[in-house]
């Protein structure tokens, strides 16, 4: 990005951003409600690559097309059954384990 001198300028890193975000309460409250969702998306494409699977591939083992493992790996998977989340799992070769965890209190 240039500005009127021809010099590049500069713009934040996702970092810096997400430093600055946090500092509000309710950004920061709304991002970490989102984290078990974020947690989940991250662990399936560790398996996945883990596998050395692309998307096609895992989407060939689940009889899918490709869009819809790209679907899931972009925020999919919280709207998805907990069905078709161990279907997923038994084709990267896991087990599906959910557990339910008492939340630390003040």
């Amino acid at each position: 990005m240039y500005d009127g001198n021809n010099k590049m300028s500069k713009r934040p890193t996702f970092k810096k951003f997400k430093e600055e975000a946090l500092k509000d309460e309710a950004f920061k409250a709304e991002y970490e409600a989102l984290r078990p969702e974020f947690e989940i998306i991250a662990k399936f494409i560790k398996a996945r690559k883990k596998e050395h699977l692309s998307q096609v591939d895992l989407a060939k083992r689940l009889n899918v097309q490709q869009p819809s493992i790209a679907r899931l790996e972009h925020g999919g998977y919280s709207s998805t059954s907990i069905a078709k989340l161990s279907k997923v799992a038994n084709a990267l070769g896991y087990n599906l384990k959910i557990s339910l965890q008492a939340k630390k209190r003040n």
